[in-house]
Formats: structure tokens, sequence, C-alpha cells
């Protein structure tokens, strides 16, 4: 048996530091995803016995909707391998135990495999097994929803730390060198990473193997730069990036993720919208705002010192560092700026 759904949720984290300011280093930023890593689960297969389809059905509806597609498979001894390299996870509606034994024979690169969750028909725990950090994690956050219990056992989300690829998706980039990612991840663990910074070519760089390298997801993206009055609820953020994106002739695909400040990261409207959009958000400190200020004068320079939130951001966080719309005021309470 199998169905389609064609078509990601936990609120904002503060993390590890980002330098998206240039090549020079410098004041970092603080990044805050929806999701758990750089490569994410698009395209989901159940796998269930017969006797638990109700349940597996319970899942497509309640989450289906995350996803660019969600199947429903009837399990029988060979259906990992028919349906391997198909599906970025597999769902697992069964024991654990079951799961491992059909599929350990299949891995062989974590980069390339699929990710694997298991959840027992009463919903109560979702297992990451493989790829917690390529999909799996963020599959057990979003059936965290329906009841379940996501039982992490990932270093960074056992930590409450932020890895190199949560913090590509958070940028909206990928990672280039895959192995490196041992050594820094453990550097994230001990608060030894620092920050991540941002090279704009054309230039030639050259690494050891402890250096993770990120490449961008889109070569002509764009940064919605946000600020807003406290307590902005979840609507007001959406409706002002609707609106922003319109004026600037862009559209959601078009976006690599959110910026603002780091005296706004924690407000709870903005990190509800760019989960709901699946968007990152990045804070930048006050000293890269100043050395990125925009062109729109802002009554918070003279009260509180801090430049307007919105363009500052926008041009810190986009790749040319330059405006494509000024602010606009959504009412009057968020404002946004698209950055290049």
């Amino acid at each position: 048996m199998s169905t389609d759904n064609d078509t990601s949720d936990a609120s904002g984290t503060d993390a590890g530091s980002s330098d998206t300011g240039g090549d020079s280093g410098g004041s970092g930023a603080h990044c805050s995803t929806p999701d758990s890593d750089g490569e994410v689960a698009e395209n989901i297969a159940i796998i269930s016995f017969e006797r638990k389809l109700d349940t597996a059905e319970e899942i497509v509806d309640g989450i289906g909707d995350r996803y660019d597609s969600i199947d429903v498979i009837e399990y029988h001894g060979d259906v990992f391998e028919e349906y391997w390299g198909e599906y970025d996870c597999f769902v697992g509606l069964m024991a654990s135990g079951i799961a491992m034994r059909k599929t350990a024979p299949l891995l062989d690169d974590k980069w390339d495999d699929p990710a694997i969750v298991v959840v027992d028909e009463e919903l109560t725990w979702a297992i990451p097994i493989t790829g917690g950090h390529h999909g799996a994690n963020q599959v057990a956050d979003d059936l965290a929803s329906l009841g379940a219990v996501p039982a992490m056992t990932t270093a960074s989300e056992a930590a409450d730390k932020q890895g190199v690829e949560k913090q590509a998706k958070a940028l909206s980039s990928h990672v280039v060198n895959g192995d490196s990612t041992v050594a820094t991840n453990l550097a994230v663990l001990d608060d030894e990473l620092g920050p991540i910074e941002r090279l704009d070519g054309p230039k030639a760089v050259l690494v050891d193997d402890d250096v993770t390298v990120l490449k961008r997801n889109l070569d002509d993206g764009v940064v919605l730069g946000t600020g807003s009055v406290s307590g902005a609820d979840k609507e007001r953020f959406l409706e002002a990036w609707e609106t922003a994106l319109e004026e600037a002739d862009r559209d959601w695909d078009d976006v690599e993720f959110v910026a603002t400040a780091t005296r706004k990261e924690e407000e709870p409207g903005l990190l509800e919208a760019a989960a709901e959009r699946d968007l990152g958000v990045v804070a930048f400190e006050k000293d890269t705002l100043l050395e990125h200020e925009g062109p729109t004068p802002s009554k918070s320079k003279e009260l509180i010192g801090w430049p307007g939130v919105a363009e500052a951001s926008a041009i810190a966080g986009g790749a040319e560092h330059e405006l494509a719309l000024e602010k606009i005021s959504h009412e009057q309470e968020v404002t946004v700026a698209v950055g290049r």
C-alpha cells in the first residue's frame, strides 16, 4: 500500500556564533534554525505493518504538509532494500531492532544514506537511528507535534549546542567536505569553534582537514532584515515579509535566512514565523550592524545607540552587502528590508 501527499517546527534556539559579514572576522552573529541540520528530509516513506496502517495515516495527516512527499508503504522483508535511495528518510513504524537489522547491511556513507527514524504504534517515542544530522532529528521533531517524544542522541543536540550542519541550515548552505565535521563539531562541544567566516569570491582558499567549508545554496538569494516592537506576533512578521518580498519582486524560494539584531533574537513571534517558513534566523551583534548601517534614519540610533535593525541586518547578511529594498513598516510593528 502506498499513499502520496504532495506538498518544517521548533522555535529557534540561540546557538553558536556566525560571522557572515565578510572575510575579516570581527563581531559574530548567533544562528537559530527550526530544524536540526544542513541537509533536510523532503521525501519521506513510512514503513508500516498492516495492523499499524491507521497510525501511519495519522502521521501523514499530521505532518504530511511539511514535506514534498510522504508515502505509506506496507512492510515486507525486503522493503528497505527495495526503496533504498528513493527517499530522504524512512520512518519505521516498528520495533527499533527490526529497522536496525534490516537496514544495517545497506548503510554505506552518512552523507548519502537515507535517515532512519523509528516510532511506536502509540506515537510515544520518535527515535532517530541513523542520519540524525541529515533529516532524522528533523522528522523526530515534527513527530513531536503528534505527541511523540523525540529521543535525540547526537552529541550537539544532547548538549543543546548547534553543530556545523545546523549552522549550515540556518545560513541556507551545505557542507562541502563532510569528513571535517568530526573535528569541527567536537570544537562546537568544547566552545572552541568560533564564528563562521564568510569569504566572498572570487578567491582561492587553502584549508586543513579540520576546517568545514560551507557553500551557499542560492547564487542570487536574499536576506530578510527584520526589526520589530516587542511582542509582535507571528502573523505580523509573516505579513510583513510577504509584503517586502512582493515589493522586491522576489518570492519565498529566494530567501536564504532572516537577519535581525541580537537584542531581538528571542522575539517569540519572529522565531515562530521563521519556523513556519522553515527559515533560519541569524542575529547580528551591535558592532556588526553599525558597520553596515542603512540609508534610512532611525530613532533607535539616538535613543539606544543601535542602528536601524532591518536595513543594517539585511546589508550585513547579504552576500553583496547591499539593499534590494529599503525598509518598509507593517502595522507599525514590524520593519523589513531585503538584502542581496
